[in-house]
């Protein structure tokens, strides 16, 4: 069971996907370095939680896509 900042970066990840199909990774790693600038480091590791779920779910339908 995930716990709500954990579901709550799935949602994010997931709606990005819908919002911006490839650019999706691009948008979240923007939101982190702008987070970083601001020195808003709470944040910006939720971006980067969300640029791991990006990548977790590419490569799940990468490997699923071959067979």
């Amino acid at each position: 069971m995930f716990d709500d900042n954990e579901r709550l970066a799935r949602q994010e990840a997931h709606w990005l996907i819908k919002e911006f199909g490839a650019e999706a990774s691009l948008y979240a790693a923007m939101k982190a370095e702008k987070a970083i600038e601001q020195k808003d480091f709470g944040r910006c590791a939720r971006w980067k939680r969300i640029l791991e779920i990006l990548a977790d779910g590419r490569t799940t339908k990468s490997v699923a896509s071959k067979y």
